[in-house]
């Protein structure tokens, strides 16, 4: 069974004073604007990092759960930030590091096996497989 989803980009212009929006399937971003200001300045608007970064996060937290309940172990709280690195680099830009920032609340687990079900979660998330950067993970947990 292959599930597709999609999202959308339009822009016009050149890259420094171009403007575009993305859109996805679902309509939860509908026109949200982006370009050269918002990925490298401060103006408002998204960028496709950020974006990847609330992809990762989402999925991994969703891994996160999936492994958990093979456990038989559902989680109070899993709350996750995915910070995407984007360098300069020779031959233009590149995502060169992702890290996961997890707190999470589940009782009666302690850290080691907990720490050991969130890198299986980290390894085996989608997006994780689809980075082709490395991507480190930092755990808080409380019970």
């Amino acid at each position: 069974m292959a599930i597709k989803k999609y999202g959308t980009a339009q822009w016009t212009g050149g890259l420094k004073d171009g403007k575009g929006n993305v859109s996805t399937e679902s309509g939860a971003l509908s026109k949200q604007p982006y370009g050269f200001n918002t990925r490298f300045e401060a103006t408002p608007g998204t960028n496709p990092e950020e974006l990847i970064g609330a992809a990762h996060a989402a999925c991994f937290a969703m891994a996160l759960s999936g492994v958990l309940g093979s456990k038989n172990i559902t989680a109070d709280l899993l709350e996750t930030k995915s910070t995407v690195t984007l360098e300069k680099k020779d031959d233009g830009f590149a995502v060169t590091a992702v890290h996961l920032d997890l707190h999470a609340t589940v009782q009666d687990i302690d850290f080691a096996a907990f720490s050991e079900l969130a890198n299986t979660a980290k390894t085996g998330c989608p997006i994780s497989k689809l980075l082709n950067a490395p991507i480190t993970l930092e755990i808080v947990l409380e019970q």
